[in-house]
């Protein structure tokens, strides 16, 4: 895990997280944590405002189950959007 303590509210307990981008502007991070006696799969996106990290998005990922059906939709839709992208390189 990272030095920098994410942020997140207090209830929530970081086990462990992976940025998958920061810039100067925005942050989105994958995380794993426990909320409420449970362990979740979460993804934030935050803006950074005048210095501070600001929750812009939070999606919460509860059964693999449904990640499946999630992942299958993202990769359905990515397929499209290359398709177009390589009518549009030609």
């Amino acid at each position: 895990m990272s030095e920098e303590k994410l942020p997140v509210h207090d209830t929530i307990k970081v086990i462990d997280y992976q940025t998958i981008y920061k810039t100067s502007k925005w942050w989105c991070a994958v995380v794993l944590a426990n909320m409420f006696g449970h362990d979740k799969v979460l993804i934030y996106l935050w803006q950074n405002r005048n210095g501070q990290w600001k929750r812009k998005q939070k999606f919460t990922v509860n059964f693999e189950h449904d990640w499946q059906l999630i992942k299958q939709a993202v990769d359905n839709f990515l397929l499209r959007v290359r398709e177009v992208s390589d009518a549009n390189n030609r």
